[in-house]
C-alpha cells in the first residue's frame, strides 16, 4: 500500500505529533508499506539533528511569529511538491495537522480521487486562549469547535487517539466515522536506560528522591501546577528534586515562577534530550513520573515512563484516562497541589510499593506496543482503499 502523509510539524520539532508520525511511519515501513511524508523544512542547524531518508520530502518554510520552534510551509512550494507526487498513485492520504497540511491534503485527495484520513491530535479548544490571549475564551472555544467540525466532516475517516477525544469530536457534531487508535510504543522505548549514569552526569546524588516531567514546556501542559506542588513536596520531603525535561514558550515564565517561590534548589530545568539513550536514561533515573496536564489527547510520555519501570502519578483527565483507568503502574491524583504531593510522597516513602508499581508499569506498557497499533491502522487504510472510486 502507498501512503501519503502530510503534516505542518515533524522532527526536529519535538512534540507528541512528531513522535506519533514517526512511530507509525517506521512501523508501516517495517510492515512493507510505502510511506511518503511531506513536512516543513527547518533551519539546517536543526536538521542536522535528524537523518531524513528518501521518503521524507521537505517543503520550504518560514518562521512563525512569536513561535521560534515552528515553521509555516510555503503554500506554493507545498502545492508544487504535491502536484509532482500526484503523478504516482497513492492508496490513501493521511493528514496530521489542521493548518496548511489539511487544505493541501484535501485538495490533493479530491484531485486524485484518493481517500482522505486525518488524526485529530490536539484539543484546540483548550489551547487557543494560551496563544491568543486577547480572544475571549468562550469565543475561542466556539471557533475551534466549528473549525474542527468543518474539517473533520471533509474527511473519509478521523483517527482519535483516545476515547475522550472521540467523545469530544462527536459532541462537536462530527458525522465522519471516527476510529480510536492511540500511538503505541516502539520496541526501543523498552530498552532500559542507565539510572546511575544519568544521575552521575548531572550531579544528582544516587539516593536523592527524583521526580520527572517530560514534555513540551507549554502553557497547556499545566507545569506550573507541578512547580506549585513542589512547595508542598518540599515540606513533606525536603530532598525531593523535580526535573523538567523539555523546552517551549512557557519555559522562561516557569523558570521565573520556580525562582520566585524559592524552589531553585528543588526544581531543575533540563531542556530537550535526544530521544535515544539520553532520554531513556533520564526516565530511568526517576523515582516517580509526574504529570498534571488536563487537556492531553493521549499522554504518550506516561507510557514511555512506564516502559522504563517508573511509576506514574497523574491527574486522570481527557486522553490520559485511557492509560490511567486500569490503575496499573500508577496512582491517580486530584487537581490540588497539596493532595498531589501527598500521593507522590507515599510512593517515595514506600520502596516496596514503588518497586511493585514499577514492575507493573513495565508489564502494562507492553500492551501498548506500536506494531499492534500500526497493524490496526493498516486495517483502517485497507478499508478506505477498498471503497475508493
Amino acid at each position: 500500500m502507498r501512503i501519503l502523509k502530510i503534516s505542518d510539524v515533524y522532527f526536529p520539532r519535538v512534540n507528541g505529533v512528531s513522535t506519533s508520525i514517526e512511530t507509525f511511519r517506521r512501523d508501516l515501513l517495517a510492515l512493507g508499506h510505502e510511506v511518503t511524508l511531506v513536512a516543513p523544512q527547518y533551519p539546517q542547524s536543526a536538521l542536522k539533528q535528524t537523518a531524513d531518508d528518501g521518503s521524507i520530502v521537505r517543503v520550504p518554510a518560514r518562521a512563525v511569529p512569536r513561535d521560534p520552534e515552528d515553521r509555516a510551509m510555503a503554500w506554493s512550494g507545498l502545492r508544487q511538491i504535491l502536484t509532482r507526487l500526484g503523478q504516482g498513485k497513492f492508496d490513501v492520504v493521511h493528514v496530521h495537522t489542521p493548518f496548511l497540511a489539511h487544505y493541501a491534503g484535501l485538495k490533493f485527495a479530491r484531485e486524485f480521487k484518493t481517500p482522505l484520513i486525518a488524526t485529530y491530535h490536539t484539543l484546540f479548544e483548550e489551547y487557543l486562549h494560551h496563544y491568543v490571549p486577547l480572544l475571549p475564551r468562550a469565543l475561542g472555544r466556539g471557533l475551534a469547535r466549528r473549525l474542527s467540525r468543518s474539517q473533520c466532516n471533509q474527511l473519509d475517516t478521523v483517527i482519535a487517539p483516545s476515547q475522550a477525544m472521540h467523545d469530544a469530536l462527536k459532541n462537536y457534531g462530527v458525522g465522519t466515522p471516527i476510529e480510536i487508535l492511540p500511538t503505541g510504543l516502539p520496541e526501543e522505548r523498552f530498552r532500559l536506560g542507565d539510572r546511575a549514569a544519568f544521575r552521575a552526569r548531572h550531579g544528582i546524588p544516587q539516593e536523592r528522591p527524583l521526580l520527572l516531567f517530560v514534555g513540551r514546556a507549554a502553557h497547556e501542559k499545566n507545569i506550573g501546577f507541578l512547580i506549585d506542588m513542589m512547595r508542598d513536596m518540599r515540606r513533606l520531603n525536603p530532598e525531593a528534586l523535580l526535573l523538567i525535561a523539555g523546552e517551549g514558550p512557557a519555559a522562561a515564565g516557569l523558570r521565573a515562577r520556580a525562582s520566585q517561590l524559592g524552589l531553585s534548589g528543588s526544581v531543575r530545568f533540563m531542556g530537550y534530550f535526544d530521544r535515544g539513550d539520553e532520554l531513556r536514561d533520564c526516565y530511568a533515573a526517576a523515582d516517580v513520573f509526574v504529570f498534571a496536564s488536563l487537556t492531553e489527547t493521549q499522554g504518550l510520555v506516561l507510557l514511555e515512563a512506564m516502559a522504563q519501570s517508573v511509576p506514574v502519578v497523574a491527574i486522570p483527565r481527557m486522553g490520559t484516562i485511557d492509560i490511567l483507568a486500569p490503575l496499573l503502574g500508577c496512582r491517580h491524583a486530584t487537581e490540588d497541589p497539596r493532595s498531589f504531593a501527598a500521593v507522590v510522597n507515599e510512593l517515595l516513602a514506600d520502596k516496596e510499593l514503588r518497586a511493585r508499581l514499577a514492575a507493573q508499569a513495565r508489564q502494562y506498557a507492553q500492551s501498548w506496543a506500536s506494531r499492534k497499533m500500526a497493524e490496526r491502522l493498516c486495517s483502517v487504510y485497507a478499508g478506505l482503499a477498498h471503497t475508493a472510486p
